[in-house]
């Protein structure tokens, strides 16, 4: 099932499976800056990431010295969220979800992840509020996946596109090995630069993955376009970027949580990015586009 939320500039649509995007719509130019979820490439369009990002070492964490199995970015993505509330004038909407015994036996956890999409003009904020309704302190990971067409407009190209930094940047690229994990030593991406050129070469071997940025805002620009995205990822120590091979669509990925490293001894207390909530505790991060 679909649901929308709207502004005088935007109309948004989500699906309830996986409280995933499923458009984001301009009304003022008539574009759509989401891509497709063309299965020929990749099939899906904004997944959510919960209770991990990213791989674990051969699909295990352990806790306690007992062993539990998540495959690649969790199960959030997967299952059916209900819609908790939704304002009166539908320009924002809260899904839940709320830990099972299915969820339990693969997360051993209590919990409660609302996802709230909301519109105000030219901007959409997603918020993620995780809330540890159990007993235990609670260990987890949340991000996003929006994957964003390329070229937005006509008359342009995708590698007409760049990416713009807020801050100039000193920053690795950390690889991903062909098991999906982070490998110990990084490669130079920027030197003293808020400028990355866009191009498909850039994801043949993978996510660019980028840690301690400086920056808390990325903009995608193109100078044939003057139409284009302004990323707030404030709050997310981890930022991914990502598209299938040779497809025409950019990921901006902000995480709290990052996939394990080649030599992770598979501990989830001490993995790299977890994030730990005490019991009745919430955690908030929101990210944010704006559309210009």
């Amino acid at each position: 099932m679909m649901y929308s939320i709207e502004s005088e500039i935007l109309k948004v649509t989500i699906q309830q499976k996986g409280a995933e995007l499923d458009s984001i719509f301009n009304r003022t130019n008539n574009h759509e800056y989401l891509w497709s979820g063309d299965a020929a490439f990749w099939g899906k369009k904004s997944p959510v990431l919960f209770p991990i990002v990213g791989t674990l070492k051969n699909d295990t964490y352990f806790i306690t010295s007992k062993s539990y199995h998540l495959s690649r970015h969790g199960f959030a993505r997967d299952l059916l969220f209900e819609v908790s509330s939704q304002t009166a004038n539908a320009n924002a909407i809260t899904f839940t979800l709320r830990s099972n015994e299915d969820t339990y036996q693969k997360f051993p956890f209590h919990f409660r992840f609302d996802i709230i999409y909301a519109v105000t003009a030219n901007i959409l904020s997603v918020t993620y509020r995780v809330t540890n309704t159990g007993k235990a302190e609670m260990f987890f990971s949340v991000g996003g996946h929006p994957a964003f067409r390329l070229p937005l407009t006509a008359g342009s190209g995708y590698s007409d596109y760049y990416l713009e930094f807020s801050e100039a940047e000193n920053a690795g690229r950390w690889p991903i090995s062909k098991e999906g994990l982070i490998e110990k030593t990084s490669m130079q991406l920027l030197d003293n630069s808020r400028h990355l050129p866009i191009t498909k070469e850039l994801f043949q071997n993978d996510a660019i993955v980028l840690k301690n940025l400086r920056s808390e805002k990325v903009k995608l620009k193109s100078d044939k376009s003057a139409e284009g995205i302004e990323f707030d990822f404030t709050g997310f120590p981890y930022l991914g970027l990502w598209a299938a091979k040779n497809a025409d669509f950019i990921c901006i990925e902000p995480w709290c949580g990052i996939a394990d490293s080649v030599d992770s001894d598979q501990q989830l207390e001490t993995k790299e990015g977890i994030n730990k909530l005490a019991a009745d505790e919430v955690f908030e991060r929101t990210w944010r586009i704006t559309l210009f």
